[in-house]
């Protein structure tokens, strides 16, 4: 049998490039391979519904929502369901699956017959939520167009009209009149507090998705630790028990290890003390080291000179004469000939 790096690379390039491309093709259309009806629903409003949304039948993902779009006064949902049967009074209701705003479409089969795939959940059979995000918004439009001084007189000619009634009537109409007179007071902080709780809510349905995976990775943290646990449970008591023995260690040698600190201590402070003339050695050290690593490092020899070992040929003790020439004082030149 041929080795595999003796073959054609052209060949097995091509056919890893077409396993590559199959593979591909079979992620993108993972969906029909995995199979399921469509199915259309009517609803009076998306209320947030967005492809890709979850589709379930009692709590159990069974499908997901393929497109949200507007068909005339009415939003039209498409979206696929597996191993499902819709009876002919079936209902599909829009439900919020995180305080964040993401929705998902709860489906409840019911009634005889059969709803064909590609059928059409009618609108009477349908039902959206109310999201709480509108619900700040309406409320902070609402309060801003309240009229502050004409609910505060209205409760104030109440409370005279009933001031003649019980004590614990007009004391309720006085009460209702304090708190109008309050909000009156308070309105551009009222005002400003729901319009940042509209912008927080804004950012928090924006970043539903990074929370989302945010609390998915915590809890991959916590199970990867119920994991470990016994492996930190065991490091724990071996770090107990590495500690018990260090202590018994200086425990025993405490009568050794005191001398030798209280020497090292002395070691210390002699260094300390002697910290200048360190300083000073060091660079006058660097010329010693580099003419000693002169001298022994061309080989197994040493490589330096004796000045002044012998006199030089013509030289005279006392002058500078030439070789060959006459001497002061009749001497004869030193290693010549005269």
């Amino acid at each position: 049998m041929t080795p595999f790096r003796e073959r054609n690379k052209t060949v097995i390039g091509a056919v890893g490039i077409a396993a590559i491309l199959a593979l591909l093709a079979g992620s993108f259309s993972v969906d029909a391979i995995v199979g399921g009806e469509e199915y259309k629903a009517e609803f009076t409003e998306a209320a947030g519904l967005r492809p890709n949304d979850e589709v379930r039948v009692a709590g159990v993902k069974v499908g997901k929502v393929l497109s949200v779009d507007l068909a005339g006064d009415r939003v039209q949902v498409e979206f696929r369901a597996k191993d499902i049967e819709l009876g002919g009074a079936s209902r599909a209701d829009i439900r919020i699956k995180t305080l964040l705003g993401r929705k998902f479409l709860m489906l409840t089969p019911d009634g005889d017959g059969e709803i064909k795939p590609g059928g059409v959940i009618p609108l009477e059979r349908t039902s959206a939520p109310f999201d709480v995000a509108d619900a700040f918004q309406d409320l902070s439009v609402s309060v801003g167009e309240i009229d502050e001084e004409q609910l505060a007189r209205s409760f104030t000619v109440l409370a005279e009209t009933f001031k003649d009634t019980p004590e614990e009537v007009q004391a309720s109409l006085q009460g209702l009149g304090r708190l109008s007179r309050t909000l009156s007071a308070r309105d551009q902080q009222l005002r400003a507090l729901l319009d940042r709780s509209r912008g927080v809510t804004q950012v928090l349905a924006e970043r539903d998705q990074d929370l989302t995976a945010f609390f998915a990775d915590s809890s991959l943290v916590l199970q990867e630790l119920a994991a470990r646990r016994e492996a930190i449970s065991r490091l724990l008591d071996t770090t107990v028990v590495l500690s018990e023995q260090l202590r018994a260690l200086v425990r025993e040698n405490r009568a050794d290890l005191a001398p030798a600190l209280e020497r090292l201590r002395g070691v210390t402070e002699v260094l300390r003390a002697n910290q200048k003339n360190i300083d000073d050695t060091l660079p006058r050290l660097a010329a010693y080291v580099r003419l000693q690593t002169n001298t022994l490092g061309n080989g197994r020899w040493f490589d330096t000179f004796i000045e002044n070992l012998l006199t030089p040929v013509g030289f005279c003790p006392g002058t500078f004469g030439e070789a060959g020439t006459q001497c002061t004082g009749g001497a004869a030149p030193t290693g010549g000939t005269k």
